[in-house]
């Protein structure tokens, strides 16, 4: 500082002059280190880190180039050389001091900030993230410690100890808790889920409360963030989580099948008792030969043991065709390849209703895969739709405008009729 305002004074300047100019010139030999040492470490120093993670291939290293974590870490070299030299300007050294604390500080929680979320991404890579997601510990490390960091900030800029500055945090502890109330209700319902494990990164979960029905994505503090099937996306309150129902078909997934669950629903009108000639028919159906004669048997065997007079239908034991074709599905589903074997399978008679009698399915796939359930459902009820009439039976459903027409025509033709022969 003297040799330079020396050698100003050579020039006749005055005394003042000289002064602002010896600062002015002493702050720009400052700047050009700081730019130049900030160049020689983005420049140098970063791209031989990145030279060697890329060359060992180290994730963890990838994660924190991505973060920009080195680079940020670099702006604290201009903040130390200024520190170094503000004894430069005896005036103002406990200012500058002050102002290069506060910027260290903010750099490091800046940096921090991008750390903490490199360790989330490294975390990511294991399968255990999606059982055990820690983001939102993470945000709420970066509460606590973005919350410290400009406490400490404001007190070294006051001068005050950052003990004072805490103890009057107490007073305004109210105020805090209504500000960060879905912040403490997000982190209860995060630690809740995570030790109850229940919900994970991938589950399929339906809350129609929320509009939610699709694949979770992401688990954050706040919020569980949804990809519903038609790509939309749900942001769900963490805490709504545990709070409000919903279902998680992680376990269908996990299983390996899913259930097929469907009705058919017959004409009643329709069933009735077999005659000779559809029996015989129905011993042609290769599902069907070895029942059909089986039953014969034991129904032949239960009448002739009773005495029971076969002249009326209604006595004794007989076959239906609604038998015979609840019998006839269950043997089809037995064999079916994309039915599960291992699971629930079954062919039930519902409570009738005003639409007919319900004839339910009762199994699983073989496959948790959305389409291929879906295709072999349907081929399953294709099959079925298609041989119910070879059984005698009628599918109900509404008269159609079809239906309506054609009767309304075979009544016109009647009274055509009926008038011409008047």
């Amino acid at each position: 500082m003297e040799f330079i305002k020396n050698f100003i004074l050579k020039f006749d300047l005055e005394p003042t002059v000289a002064e602002y100019l010896t600062i002015f010139i002493n702050i720009l030999f400052i700047a050009i280190i700081c730019i130049v040492a900030n160049f020689i470490t983005k420049r140098v120093v970063i791209r031989v880190i990145t030279h060697i993670v890329t060359k060992n291939k180290l994730n963890w290293g990838n994660m924190l180039i991505e973060r920009k974590v080195f680079r940020k870490l670099s702006h604290l070299v201009p903040a130390i050389i200024i520190n170094s030299f503000s004894s430069f300007f005896p005036s103002y050294e406990h200012l500058i001091e002050k102002c290069v604390i506060a910027y260290i500080i903010i750099v490091g929680l800046w940096v921090i900030n991008s750390l903490l979320d490199a360790i989330n991404d490294i975390y990511q890579t294991y399968e255990i993230s999606k059982e055990k997601p820690i983001k939102g510990f993470i945000q709420v490390s970066k509460i606590i410690v973005f919350t410290v960091g400009i406490i400490i900030v404001i007190a070294n800029l006051l001068d005050k100890s950052p003990f004072i500055l805490l103890s009057g945090i107490g007073a305004l502890s109210a105020v805090l808790l209504l500000v960060f109330k879905d912040a403490l209700l997000g982190l209860v319902a995060g630690i809740q889920l995570a030790a109850n494990d229940m919900v994970r990164v991938g589950d399929w979960i339906e809350m129609p409360k929320h509009g939610a029905n699709g694949d979770i994505i992401d688990i954050s503090l706040n919020t569980v963030k949804v990809q519903n099937f038609d790509k939309t996306i749900t942001m769900v309150p963490s805490y709504a989580l545990t709070s409000d129902s919903f279902t998680n078909w992680r376990g269908m997934r996990s299983s390996g099948g899913r259930r097929i669950k469907r009705a058919l629903f017959i004409d009643t009108n329709s069933i009735s008792f077999c005659t000779d000639e559809m029996i015989e028919r129905f011993k042609t159906i290769h599902f069907l030969s070895d029942y059909i004669i089986d039953r014969e048997h034991e129904i032949a065997e239960f009448n002739s043991l009773h005495d029971i007079n076969r002249s009326n239908p209604v006595n004794g034991r007989a076959l239906t065709n609604i038998g015979v074709f609840r019998a006839y599905i269950s043997k089809y589903l037995q064999t079916h390849p994309g039915i599960n074997q291992e699971m629930t399978l079954m062919v039930r008679q519902l409570a009738p209703t005003e639409n007919g009698l319900p004839i339910e399915i009762y199994a699983f796939t073989n496959t948790v895969i959305w389409t291929v359930y879906e295709t072999t459902q349907a081929d399953i009820f294709d099959h079925l739709f298609a041989v119910a009439q070879e059984f005698g039976l009628q599918l109900f459903q509404n008269p159609s405008g079809q239906d309506i027409k054609a009767i309304v025509d075979v009544s016109k033709r009647e009274n055509l009729i009926r008038e011409m022969n008047h």
